[in-house]
């Protein structure tokens, strides 16, 4: 039976880190939908309006036995203009089980935070996460970039919190799955101009 329960999440997460990803990356409703969900979120709505821009990942899926991996693909924008693609991929070590669907925007303050991001060796540090099935909390601590917190009880009545740090601000929603972690990885960013 253990083996069983194994060889399911593996496969969940081989699913969720495939065809999500690459299926959201050229439909263009699901960025929309996405930034929609984060425009009606609480606080992180006014980081639309005051920020120089923003990278919006419509799905990650992250999953893991022991060692796990998250991966998501993304668009990037500057002053309301797609600007290119990035891709995220997490490899963590450490007490985890399960697998979990969340979408992720990080918001650039100034276009120093925005040049950071897309210079193709943007990652952050040191990462911590609790969600259960749709309602979720994360909290992210960075040595290279900073982040901040967010909380969702679901697609339709998120709540988030957070500023700045180091230019950037970083929020989830949870979209689904059951994942319980205790362990430190980072969030590994490649972006490709458009």
């Amino acid at each position: 039976m253990h083996l069983r329960l194994q060889s399911s999440l593996a496969f969940l997460f081989l699913v969720l880190l495939f065809s999500n990803g690459w299926a959201d990356k050229y439909d263009d409703y699901k960025y929309e939908e996405t930034k929609d969900i984060f425009r009606k979120a609480g606080e992180s709505s006014s980081f639309f309006k005051n920020s120089y821009g923003y990278a919006v990942f419509p799905t990650i899926g992250k999953g893991g036995i022991g060692i796990g991996g998250a991966y998501g693909e993304g668009r990037v924008y500057a002053n309301g203009k797609y600007t290119g693609d990035a891709s995220m991929v997490q490899l963590t070590i450490g007490f985890q089980l399960g697998g979990q669907a969340y979408s992720q925007i990080i918001f650039f303050k100034d276009k120093r935070a925005y040049d950071e991001f897309t210079g193709n060796n943007f990652e952050f540090g040191a990462q911590a996460s609790a969600v259960a099935i749709t309602a979720g909390a994360s909290a992210s601590a960075s040595t290279a970039g900073g982040t901040s917190a967010g909380a969702s009880g679901g697609k339709n009545d998120a709540t988030t919190k957070g500023s700045y740090h180091k230019g950037m601000a970083v929020f989830t929603v949870a979209k689904g799955g059951l994942m319980y972690e205790a362990t430190l990885g980072g969030q590994k960013f490649k972006y490709t101009p458009r």
